[in-house]
């Protein structure tokens, strides 16, 4: 049996979990999201809504999607039983496609005719364009130019959809530049335009609407674990860049203090460089994009740039929920090297015939050394968050850059 935590697992009257979330935007902004919380409350409450998301979820997505024992991996390191949540198998190879399906019927059930999006390694883009072409809505991704560059398989897959791909110029050009822009396109667009944020990041109601189109990923897993093993697991490890997979996959197990919880931060180069995107391990409370939460930022309060391996946890904040939690003592936050993310994609690769993405490469990094820890009777679970097709190239090149250091 486990106890019942006193964690907050809902956003309070100001949209904030403990000190951190909130809404800080303009005030052309104020009344969109007003309409959008009301919406937002409107659909959930609607069981016609309820069923046409699990609906799509089932016959369109393909969940559930399996919870796989990885018997190789754990034999390997002979350790803990090592589960796989496969979100890499849902429909476009991503979790993010239950948040889009989610958003999407949400903006049609408003009245909106087009929808924007931003995305880093493209799955977020790729996802919203999928939606935007099932319901017959316009759709326009914002992208960093340098993320343009390192996922260009997933831009083509964006613009097949019959999505518009807008490269983004400024700053790093990256994720945080991307949202920027989104967010000055949504301003003098609200009338027509839906924003369907991809992550847990941004003023309210974001985080915890996407937290709720999300937590079925957690939700599955409790449920197929208790099948398979009769038991909950001793440890769920997760990789966060804004969070959206964590917060999905960990909600199921907040209030079950006998599971520990892990997300796993990008460490890029190592934290001692300026070249990580460590928010939570390296970071300070601050403001960006709309909400209060820990971001990379100068003495001056000025964003610093980020960098990772992977274009989806190259951004300098997180959502709301995890830096509460993080304050909170509930969730262990850790990091993984772009070396050691490569590793374990390889690792994963060659023990189970699994590609991960390389977001997903940063929780199995972490979870080989938890499960190598513990004994063979514990369970530890990763979330699989989504497929590496999409990194192949920069997989090749990140493995041959570490080839070459060994000569």
């Amino acid at each position: 049996m486990t106890s019942r935590s006193a964690v907050q697992e809902k956003a309070d009257e100001r949209g904030r979990f403990g000190d951190f979330g909130g809404r800080f935007v303009p005030e052309t902004l104020m009344n969109a999201l007003s309409e959008l919380e009301a919406g937002y409350r409107e659909a959930l409450a609607d069981e016609s809504f309820q069923q046409e998301l699990r609906r799509l979820l089932a016959e369109y997505s393909g969940r559930p999607t399996p919870l796989t024992l990885a018997e190789n991996l754990t034999r390997i390191t002979g350790g803990a039983r090592i589960y796989l949540k496969r979100e890499d198998l849902n429909h476009t190879g991503a979790h993010k496609i239950n948040n889009t399906l989610g958003q999407g019927l949400l903006a049609k059930r408003m009245g909106k005719k087009k929808l924007i999006a931003e995305t880093g390694a493209g799955q977020h883009g790729v996802a919203s364009a999928t939606v935007a072409a099932l319901l017959g809505l316009e759709c326009r991704v914002f992208m960093g130019e340098e993320d343009v560059r390192r996922q260009r398989l997933n831009v083509f897959r964006m613009e097949l959809l019959g999505a518009e791909v807008v490269p983004v110029t400024s700053g790093t050009r990256t994720l945080k530049d991307a949202t920027n822009e989104a967010i000055r396109h949504w301003v003098s667009h609200v009338e027509d335009t839906f924003y369907l944020i991809g992550s847990v990041v941004g003023p309210h109601p974001y985080p915890e609407m996407v937290k709720m189109f999300q937590r079925v990923i957690g939700d599955e897993a409790r449920v197929q674990l208790l099948e398979r093993e009769g038991r909950l697991p001793d440890e769920v490890v997760a990789c966060v860049g804004g969070g959206s997979n964590a917060i999905g996959m960990f909600t199921a197990f907040l209030a079950d203090e006998a599971v520990g919880l892990t997300g796993v931060e990008a460490a890029g180069e190592g934290v001692d460089t300026d070249r990580h995107a460590a928010t939570l391990t390296k970071g300070s409370p601050g403001v960006l994009h709309g909400s209060l939460s820990y971001l990379l930022q100068d003495e001056d309060g000025q964003v610093l740039p980020a960098h990772s391996i992977s274009a989806g946890l190259d951004y300098p904040g997180v959502g709301p929920e995890h830096a509460y939690l993080k304050e909170a003592g509930r969730v262990r936050y850790t990091i993984a090297t772009d070396r050691e993310a490569l590793e374990a994609v390889r690792a994963l690769s060659r023990a189970e015939g699994i590609l991960p993405a390389l977001e997903s490469a940063h929780a199995v990094a972490e979870a080989l050394k938890v499960a190598a820890d513990r004994s063979t009777s514990d369970v530890v679970v990763i979330c699989l968050s989504g497929r590496g097709d999409k990194d192949v190239e920069s997989i090749r090149q990140g493995l041959e850059g570490m080839l070459h250091e060994s000569d």
